[in-house]
C-alpha cells in the first residue's frame, strides 16, 4: 500500500482551506453569481480591481480561463502572442491560445522567464499581408519555469510601453503576482499599471481551493463577460468560494514572505548534496528546481524513494525536479523533506 503523501511539495495548488477560510465560506453571503446578484463575489471583484489598479475585475474558476479570455478579447484568428519561451501559456495551456482564439505564439528565449522590452521590439512583426499580427505582450509574474522570478517593475514598464508604442495589448498572467508583490515590497498594482489586462490567482499561495480574479478596463471586461459565458465560466451561488479568495487575502497575503524564506532555506540545505544544483541561484519567491544531472539517481528514481517517505517532489524531466513552499508545509517539514532527499542524493 502506498504511503499517504505528508511533505507535499508538488505545488502551492496543493494547498487545502484551512479552518478559519471554511468558516468564511460556510457563512458567505450567496446570490447568483451569473445575474450578477451574489454579494460575495461583488465584492471579491471590486476588492481585487482596486488591488490590481485596475477598473473592473471578474472572478473565474481558473487562472487557465482567465489569460484564454483576455487572448479572446485581445486577439482575432491569425493573430500573434509574444511570450516567454518557458511561459505556462505556452506550453501548459492546452494550446488554448490557438485552438480557442485562433491566435499563435512568438517565443523569447530565455532562462528565467524575463525578456527585456527590446526583445520585444525585435520579435514584433513588421506589418506584411502574408505575416501575422503582432497583437499581444504577454509575461508572467512570478516566471514559474524560471525558478519563481520576480520581473523588476522598471523591465515590466518598459515591456508595456513597446507593447502599446507599436499598438500592442499588454497582459501579464499573474498567477504568483502576489508573491511578486510581497517579494519586492510593492503593491500589486505597481506591478500591473502598464498593463491592459491582468490576474491573480486565489489557488496557490493563497490556500484557496479553487478561484482566480481576471481584471482590466471596463471595456475589457464587457468583452471578458462575453467569453466567460461562452466558455461555461458563469456559476450560480459562487460567494462560496469567493469567500475563501477574500479571506485568503485578508489573512494570507503577507504570510507569503513565510513561503519564500522556506524555499530559500531548502535551497541552502541541498545545494552541493550529491552533486545537486538549485536554480535559480538566488531563490525569490517559493518555487526553485533542482539539477539532478550530476546524480547517481535519476529524478523518477529519487521521487519514488521520497513517496516511501510521504514526501512528493515534482519531476519535470529525467534530471529535473521542482519543490514549490506554501502555507501546508511548515519548515520543520521542509527540513524533513530536504534531509530525506539529502540521504537519498547521496546514498552510494
Amino acid at each position: 500500500m502506498t504511503r499517504p503523501i505528508e511533505i507535499d511539495l508538488v505545488s502551492d495548488t496543493a494547498t487545502k482551506p484551512s479552518p478559519g477560510m471554511l468558516a468564511a465560506m460556510v457563512n458567505a453571503r450567496v446570490g447568483d453569481e451569473q445575474r450578477d446578484e451574489d454579494p460575495t463575489v461583488l465584492e471579491l471583484n471590486a476588492r481585487v480591481a482596486d488591488l490590481l489598479g485596475m477598473e473592473a475585475a471578474l472572478f473565474l474558476p481558473s487562472g487557465t480561463m482567465c489569460n484564454q479570455i483576455a487572448f479572446l478579447v485581445h486577439c482575432r484568428p491569425g493573430d500573434e502572442i509574444i511570450t516567454a519561451a518557458n511561459a505556462h501559456v505556452f506550453g501548459s495551456e492546452g494550446a488554448g491560445a490557438s485552438a480557442l482564439a485562433g491566435a499563435q505564439f512568438r517565443t523569447v528565449p530565455t532562462a528565467n522567464g524575463i525578456f527585456q522590452a527590446r526583445e520585444v521590439e525585435a520579435a514584433i512583426r513588421a506589418p506584411r499581408h502574408r505575416s501575422p499580427r503582432s497583437r499581444v505582450v504577454s509575461v508572467e509574474q512570478t516566471a514559474n519555469r524560471g525558478g519563481g522570478s520576480v520581473w523588476p517593475v522598471a523591465t515590466l514598464n518598459e515591456v508595456a510601453a513597446v507593447a502599446h508604442a507599436h499598438g500592442l495589448a499588454a497582459h501579464m498572467d499573474g498567477a504568483r503576482l502576489p508573491n511578486a508583490a510581497i517579494a519586492s515590497g510593492l503593491p500589486m498594482a505597481a506591478h500591473t499599471a502598464g498593463f491592459d489586462s491582468a490576474w491573480i490567482d486565489l489557488s496557490k499561495g493563497l490556500g484557496c481551493p479553487v478561484g482566480a480574479v481576471l481584471a482590466g478596463s471596463s471595456g475589457f471586461m464587457e468583452e471578458a463577460l462575453f467569453w466567460k459565458h461562452r466558455l461555461g465560466g458563469a456559476m450560480r451561488q459562487a460567494g462560496f468560494i469567493a469567500a475563501a479568495g477574500l479571506y485568503a487575502l485578508e489573512h494570507h497575503y503577507q504570510r507569503l514572505a513565510d513561503d519564500h524564506e522556506k524555499a530559500r532555506l531548502f535551497a541552502g540545505w541541498v545545494h552541493g548534496a550529491g552533486g545537486v544544483v538549485v536554480f535559480p541561484a538566488e531563490v525569490e519567491t517559493n518555487i526553485l528546481f533542482l539539477d539532478l544531472s550530476q546524480c547517481a539517481l535519476n529524478a523518477n528514481a529519487v521521487a519514488t524513494r521520497l513517496r516511501d517517505h510521504g514526501i512528493r517532489f515534482g519531476v519535470e524531466s529525467a534530471t529535473r525536479m521542482r519543490v514549490v513552499t506554501h502555507l501546508d508545509v511548515s519548515t520543520a517539514q521542509v527540513r524533513q523533506a530536504a534531509e530525506h532527499f539529502i540521504r537519498i542524493v547521496e546514498a552510494r
